[in-house]
């Protein structure tokens, strides 16, 4: 008996070898669907599309963008945890996938369970910026004068979980110091009062705020990865102004419904990373202060995990109220 079941256990093992390969190659029979978290023109809508053309282009089927904002991006990740776990469906969302779980917990899936890892898409490098009239030229002079007139500095943040309320939250925290938080929809909403000198900092994806720095209407202080931009090489990093390790980024990623077959998982990171591999998708990255940066799924899984914790911890001292 224990013969037989060996057996057959084996011709299992040896079928599903067998069928993964042709499994893949004769998927997708028809069109695919790309749930985005953003409105159109955001910065998640620009990479979704971006996949889409390539992905239309190398499986032969029409990838369709679909926008469905909401719930801090919940509602494009709740349509693609609850859908058939085919491949057809699949979810283009960000940094706030990393914050959903503390400030949303009861979002109606499981984070980890009902949505794979495919690969990461981008990071967007963020500066923090200052009004020419804030008294501070850098992160040392800046978190002295914070020191010296607590809650003195105002700075625009944008919705709690975005990377703009992160970096905030994250760099008072490291630096000690007592800034005044001026909550707006967006950095867009926030921009005319940070031209004004109504707040004095924020930070924001360089992508958006940059133009303001050349311009001369904003003023530089540091960019927050822990290297410096290549777009921007002359601008310091948070981490090397004394605050070794410090990291906020803006990340957009592809997301599969939980349960998709491996061999799927595997042909969607294959067609996605050949894109961003390509030099004029590299180099239109680069002229908007974005990075075209891919993961293997266990990457992308284990990065979105160790991110969660980051952040909760972050939210939690911060103490942010659960949405």
């Amino acid at each position: 008996m224990v013969r037989n079941f060996l057996k057959a256990a084996l011709a299992v093992v040896v079928l599903c070898a067998t069928l993964a390969p042709s499994f893949a190659q004769d998927w997708p029979q028809r069109p695919l669907r790309i749930m985005v978290i953003a409105a159109p023109g955001g910065l998640p809508d620009v990479m979704a599309r971006l996949v889409a053309k390539h992905l239309t282009e190398a499986l032969g089927q029409p990838v369709i963008v679909e926008n469905r904002p909401g719930a801090g991006g919940n509602m494009a990740a709740l349509a693609v945890a609850k859908a058939a776990p085919d491949g057809y469906t699949l979810l283009l969302t960000g940094t706030n996938h990393a914050t959903n779980p503390t400030l949303i917990p009861d979002a109606g899936f499981d984070y980890e369970r009902d949505l794979a890892p495919v690969t990461m898409v981008a990071e967007a490098n963020m500066l923090l910026v200052a009004h020419p009239s804030l008294p501070a030229n850098n992160v040392a002079e800046l978190v002295a004068l914070a020191k010296q007139k607590p809650n003195s500095v105002a700075i625009a943040i944008s919705p709690v979980g975005t990377p703009n309320h992160l970096g905030a939250e994250l760099f008072a925290r490291k630096a000690g110091i007592d800034l005044t938080f001026v909550p707006y929809p967006g950095i867009g909403p926030a921009t005319p009062d940070l031209l004004a000198g109504r707040v004095q900092l924020a930070i924001s994806a360089m992508s958006s705020i940059y133009p303001h720095v050349t311009a001369g209407s904003l003023k530089a202080l540091a960019v927050t990865r822990p290297v410096r931009s290549s777009f921007a090489p002359a601008i310091p990093t948070v981490s090397e102004s004394g605050f070794p390790g410090f990291d906020v980024n803006a990340w957009v990623c592809l997301m599969a419904t939980g349960g998709t077959p491996e061999p799927i998982i595997a042909r969607l990171n294959a067609e996605v990373r050949r894109a961003m591999a390509l030099p004029e998708v590299r180099d239109s990255f680069a002229k908007q202060g974005l990075e075209a940066s891919t993961m293997s799924p266990a990457e992308l899984g284990a990065y979105i995990k160790s991110e969660s914790l980051k952040w909760a911890d972050v939210l939690k001292n911060a103490k942010v109220k659960k949405q």
